[in-house]
């Protein structure tokens, strides 16, 4: 986590879900991000698992109070005194009553223990950062219905007290059927009906706390009237398409084949506080995008025109959007977690030696009415938290590097000649390219069944009789005299060293068994050949299946469904999914090519 990140998305709240780490997974770059504070919520017992982080930044933006959990329940740190308990002037209030409790099925001290909420009280609201748990099976039915309820009593208690209450995060709820793609086509084709998908428990519970939300049949008790306000869909009422979340599996993002289940809500007292929202499907890095929503820069309270600035901080910080006075550290809550021990009075050589400013003595900031949502100043962001060596073609020998010292004196022993500085030459710069290329000949398997003889091979068809019996007196191992590649240039010193005459060789009859020995050799050089070819039918991979419906390289997946097929691989069109979620036949979405890994034979 960077500072970068945050420049880029522009924001001075950022709340992120699903992080799915644990307190000793935290780092310096996700903590102690200059310029910047930031509350954790992580789960209790489970690892790699939920979890929710609000960052907030320090030049526009401080809390007041901070919290953990719905239920208030939980400690601070450092104390063993529930949120719930704490001093009246320290809670943000709000918590479920004991007869809203006696409700769960669950106890509150479970559905808080998975790290789903970070609450923050801000001078001008209540801001709550939540992970609603997914409708996965049914063996969760339950502790997800009482997260639900307990958000629902929360809220409505918050907003009961006269507090303003502003929340965001992945709710894993789809409002209504243009918010789900799969819905929509269900409906369509007659699977479902929209009064059934508005019915679901969970998504009643929803409607009912949204401002113009479905509701079928009479509303529940205690939730006769809405509280919250869809901010983004109030801004695009018709836009279809709007998801923000997409399955990876079968890589439904391209096609935009998705559901809408991240939000960003308010109270029904602050709808005319915002000037912008939208979702930002453009940006990458997670199965879901961000949304975001914009203050103005000066929003009517109480009857008068206050800047959001001045009720985003501690009372006295700004006056008129003016600072009045500097952020410290005296500011952070208990639940920062610049104040976790392992991160706490930790400071940066950055910071060593960075100036502070001397004043904060500003003009104010002049805006008119026609630049009020350009120039705004808070932004509320809700995340959910990525050539084998040819060695045929290489055709150099591993031994000629090893016998190359021999070849030079047999050389020098023939020649004698002023050609003597020239073929050592030679010799020395052929051994260090073949070296170089028999470490990397020997790095694959199909390095120890090339032929050894390869090159040899075409110089004893033309050469004498008597080649054998020089290639068997220079050389130690398989290498042949004049087994050097042939190059421009190099064709005089081959024929300097074939010319050489028969009277200066030794012991040419006592050699002819060699020859003979050479030549039976060569007869069986074609067994390498033949094993090699075995070997690399053997351990070659098979080659990819093309897709029926556009003649492209299928990809390669395995099933992870519970029964007999578990683990097998698969192999599919390399397509995204299409708009209506099914494979289709001659269009550019994923085409119904499926074949078993196991059954695949080119």
């Amino acid at each position: 986590m960077q500072k970068a990140m945050f420049e880029i998305l522009e924001a001075d709240i950022v709340v992120f879900q699903e992080t799915k780490i644990q307190r000793k997974d935290l780092r310096d770059d996700m903590v102690l991000v200059p310029g910047w504070d930031c509350h954790f919520s992580l789960p209790r017992f489970k690892k790699g698992y939920s979890g929710v982080a609000i960052y907030t930044r320090n030049a526009t933006c401080a809390p007041v109070r901070a919290e953990e959990g719905l239920t208030g329940v939980l400690c601070p740190p450092n104390s063993s005194v529930p949120f719930r308990d704490l001093p009246h002037d320290q809670q943000i209030g709000g918590y479920p009553t004991i007869e809203q409790l006696s409700m769960l099925e669950l106890d509150a001290a479970t559905l808080d223990s998975e790290g789903r909420c970070v609450i923050l009280e801000f001078p001008a609201f209540v801001l709550l950062g939540l992970y609603c748990p997914a409708n996965r099976d049914e063996s969760r039915d339950n502790f997800r219905q009482g997260f639900l309820d307990l958000m629902d009593a929360r809220i409505r208690n918050l907003v009961a007290m006269g507090k303003r209450v502003f929340v965001t995060g992945d709710l894993n709820i789809s409002r209504g059927e243009i918010d789900a793609a799969h819905v929509s086509e269900a409906i369509r084709k007659g699977t479902t009906t929209e009064d059934d998908f508005i019915s679901a428990p969970a998504r009643r519970l929803f409607n009912q706390l949204l401002y113009s939300g479905k509701v079928i049949g009479e509303r529940d008790e205690g939730r006769e009237q809405p509280a919250l306000f869809d901010i983004c869909r109030s801004f695009h009422p018709n836009r279809r398409g709007m998801y923000t979340c997409w399955e990876q599996k079968i890589n439904a993002r391209p096609g935009n084949y998705g559901s809408r289940i991240d939000y960003v809500l308010c109270s029904l007292n602050m709808q005319d506080w915002l000037c912008d929202s939208d979702i930002q499907e453009g940006l990458m890095g997670s199965d879901h995008c961000p949304v975001y929503a914009m203050f103005k820069s000066s929003v009517c309270l109480n009857g008068q025109q206050v800047n959001m600035l001045d009720i985003m901080n501690p009372p006295g910080m700004f006056n008129n959007g003016v600072r009045r006075q500097e952020y410290t550290t005296k500011l952070l809550l208990p639940t920062s977690g610049r104040l976790i021990p392992e991160f706490d009075k930790r400071r940066s050589i950055k910071d060593m030696f960075s100036r502070k400013p001397n004043n904060f003595s500003q003009k104010p900031p002049t805006t008119s009415a026609s630049t009020t949502c350009a120039s705004t100043r808070e932004q509320v962001y809700g995340i959910d938290a990525v050539e084998n060596s040819s060695l045929g073609a290489s055709k150099p020998s591993p031994p000629i590097a090893d016998s190359s010292p021999t070849c030079k004196g047999t050389v020098r022993k023939r020649s004698g000649k002023s050609d003597l500085p020239t073929s050592v030459k030679r010799s020395r710069s052929f051994t260090s390219q073949t070296a170089a290329t028999s470490v990397t000949a020997q790095r694959t398997l199909k390095g120890f069944f090339k032929p050894k003889g390869a090159v040899s091979s075409q110089i004893s068809e033309t050469e004498t009789p008597d080649t054998p019996v020089q290639a068997t007196e220079c050389s130690s191992g398989p290498l042949p005299v004049s087994s050097t590649i042939s190059r421009p240039g190099e064709q005089k010193d081959q024929q300097s060293i074939r010319s050489v005459p028969a009277a200066s060789t030794s012991n040419v009859n006592s050699s002819r068994p060699a020859a003979s020995s050479a030549s039976q050799d060569s007869e069986t050089v074609i067994d390498p050949i033949v094993s090699k070819e075995d070997w690399s039918k053997l351990f070659a991979k098979k080659p990819v299946p093309m897709c029926e419906g556009h003649q492209e390289p299928c990809i390669s997946l395995s099933t992870k469904k519970p029964g007999i097929n578990c683990g097998r691989s698969f192999w599919i069109c390399p397509r995204p999914l299409g708009p209506s979620g099914n494979k289709e036949k001659g269009t550019q979405w994923r085409c119904a090519t499926f074949i078993w890994a196991s059954d695949w034979n080119p």
